[in-house]
């Protein structure tokens, strides 16, 4: 059984007898709800972004396990010892894209977006606290389109939400992670961003209880990998 949470619940609601609660990162949502459905126990799955999810963590949230999109946020929270820096293993890795509404039908240059923008804006997460928005600044920055685009941004608190602006045909361009593309028909994937021009995309992942750790290592499994890489996440290879 799963059992998806809002992230303005007050910390105790999220406590379930018997229950595994999973903090994870938006993009995780779809791929992490199928592979939760089989396992033994009850998993809550609160998805949010990446630091708010660690945020919470720090603020004493109960979860057993939690998984985040960018490493600097594992990072932060093992800074505060809040994990230790041994436990926590890169699960899953991604890929950037710029998409459009599936119904437009131009070709945009993705090293001139601000023209392409025509005085719309480009829809991505947070520069600064988004995971998603930040490996879309790092690829902007290396093509030299960062600065004149910083006025013509819309920036979400999670990348799902940059999707749904798109989808809605509320910004004609977006950057998100390939796996949010493939989990949203009503956008297109127009470019794939080379992955030299941005750091990996790492999904990192820790237990914070036992059985945590238990439902960590079923993530591992080659059954859980096989449904995660049907929803276009690749698999870390060690």
């Amino acid at each position: 059984m799963i059992i998806i949470f809002a992230l303005w619940l007050p910390f105790g609601a999220l406590a379930q007898s018997g229950t595994v609660t999973v903090f994870a990162a938006a993009s995780l949502r779809g791929a992490l709800d199928e592979v939760a459905t089989d396992y033994a126990a009850n998993v809550a799955l609160s998805f949010g972004g990446s630091g708010t999810m660690a945020r919470q963590v720090a603020a004493g949230a109960p979860a057993d396990v939690i998984i985040l999109a960018n490493p600097v946020w594992m990072g932060w929270l093992q800074d505060k010892r809040l994990i230790d820096g041994t436990a926590a293993v890169d699960l899953l890795s991604n890929s950037l894209v710029l998409i459009a509404p599936a119904t437009s039908i131009a070709t945009p240059d993705p090293d001139n977006l601000l023209a392409e923008l025509d005085g719309a804006r480009l829809a991505m997460g947070q520069r600064d606290a988004v995971p998603a928005g930040i490996y879309a600044r790092e690829w902007l920055q290396s093509t030299g389109q960062w600065g004149g685009l910083i006025r013509h941004l819309a920036e979400t608190d999670n990348v799902r939400a940059a999707l749904a602006l798109v989808a809605r045909g509320e910004t004609p361009l977006g950057i998100v992670y390939r796996t949010d593309a493939l989990a949203e028909d009503q956008v297109r994937v127009v470019y794939a961003v080379p992955e030299e021009l941005h750091s990996p995309i790492t999904y990192p992942a820790a237990a914070l209880t036992d059985s945590g750790q238990a439902f960590l290592a079923y993530l591992q499994t080659p059954e859980a990998m096989l449904i995660f890489a049907k929803h276009g996440f690749g698999q870390i290879t060690r």
